[in-house]
């Protein structure tokens, strides 16, 4: 009877325990299904808020494309040789071609670039620049390039001619391949000033160009090249002739309106024939002061070659400026234009006068002062050929 008893109990506690197990598992079902409802719910709200925005963005984008204009697609070009081409540092500072897609404003701002740092990381021979300002053909080339010869990588040839040149006569291999993307000149205008900065700025381009020289295609050297490359090399001043002249061919000149920028007791008279170190050339394409008066209000009978570069240097460059030319000139007869030199008035005489004269060099004295000298006709090209390499020792 005990034994009955017990087995009811056991059998009732099991019938208990069954169901609570039961309630339990019904428990747990109802959870799981519920926050697997909210999850799948949060789920879908952020999937239609993000669609919505995206939705939004869209039509802003298609509002807004008519004001905003696309940036234009630029081509990929893929070289395949720069996997294997190593580009050294002396292809940045010496390039060897002249020829360049640069407008004036972007090949200026280029130019104008500096190293803060004096040292040269590299062996480095200092280099003269010489710029040829010519019309059409270098007509005394045969001279020049007697001059030039035996003396590659001490020099950098620069020339700017006008664009309606078509390169028709067979040129001297010394100038070629170094005519620059050049624009018009016309004798007395301010595009004359705008062809001496591009020559300039050219030049700049080639770290190892120290010195520069404005040539002219009748001048002449009245020195061999090692004279002049130690004469220029060793200066400790920038030759821009600058003088005060009050007459109507200088003061008269001036225009009130470039005051107060330029004063009329700022203004200098002098020949476009520099020759300049570095530092100032980077300073004459860099002006942004006194170029644009000019350049506005230096026109007509005002003659900008003869007065920018003289009152810019005088302004503020002064200190190292020799205010003389090194190219020597014969204005004896008067009028607007120099005395030109044709074939038979070519001697060694002649061509020693020009070269023993008398000026101040370093701080002193010496017999060499013009290391040029103009204007030859292509007529005297014959008889210079003759006497310069008697003379100068070519």
């Amino acid at each position: 009877m005990k034994n009955s008893n017990n087995q009811q109990s056991l059998n009732s506690i099991s019938r208990h325990f069954n169901s609570n197990n039961l309630q339990l598992i019904r428990f747990l079902s109802y959870f799981i299904f519920l926050a697997f409802g909210v999850t799948i719910g949060i789920i879908i709200s952020f999937y239609l808020k993000t669609f919505n925005l995206s939705f939004q963005f869209t039509q802003f984008s298609s509002q807004k494309e008519s004001q905003i204009p696309s940036p234009p697609l630029q081509p990929v070009v893929y070289n395949s040789s720069l996997n294997h081409t190593h580009i050294g540092l002396k292809k940045f500072i010496e390039p060897s071609h002249v020829v360049h897609d640069l407008s004036d404003d972007e090949l200026l701002w280029r130019a104008s670039l500096s190293p803060k740092i004096d040292e040269y990381p590299f062996d480095r021979v200092p280099k003269v620049a010489f710029l040829f300002l010519v019309r059409g053909p270098v007509t005394l080339a045969p001279l020049w390039e007697k001059f030039f010869q035996g003396h590659n990588g001490y020099y950098s040839i620069y020339v700017h001619s006008n664009p309606s040149y078509n390169g028709s006569e067979v040129e001297s291999p010394v100038f070629h391949g170094r005519r620059i993307p050049s624009k018009k000149v016309e004798w007395g205008k301010f595009n004359m000033i705008e062809a001496e900065r591009r020559l300039l700025a050219n030049a700049l381009l080639d770290f190892s160009n120290q010195r520069f020289v404005l040539i002219s295609e009748s001048c002449i050297p009245l020195f061999n090249f090692s004279t002049i490359y130690s004469y220029l090399m060793n200066s400790t001043q920038n030759y821009v002739m600058a003088y005060d002249k009050p007459s109507s061919v200088g003061r008269g000149r001036y225009r009130i309106k470039m005051s107060p920028t330029i004063k009329l007791r700022q203004w200098r008279k002098g020949s476009q024939w520099f020759e300049m170190d570095r530092k100032l050339a980077l300073e004459v394409i860099s002006d942004r002061t006194y170029y644009p008066t000019f350049e506005k209000y230096c026109t007509g009978s005002c003659y900008a070659d003869e007065h920018y570069l003289p009152t810019l240097v005088s302004i503020k460059f002064w200190k190292r400026n020799s205010n003389r030319s090194l190219t020597w000139v014969d204005w004896s007869k008067g009028g607007p234009h120099p005395v030109k030199y044709v074939r038979p008035e070519v001697t060694c005489e002649f061509l020693e006068n020009l070269r023993n004269q008398t000026c101040e060099y370093n701080g002193n004295s010496t017999n060499v002062c013009f290391l040029f000298a103009r204007k030859f006709l292509p007529t005297s090209l014959t008889r210079l050929m003759r006497f310069a390499p008697k003379v100068m020792h070519l």
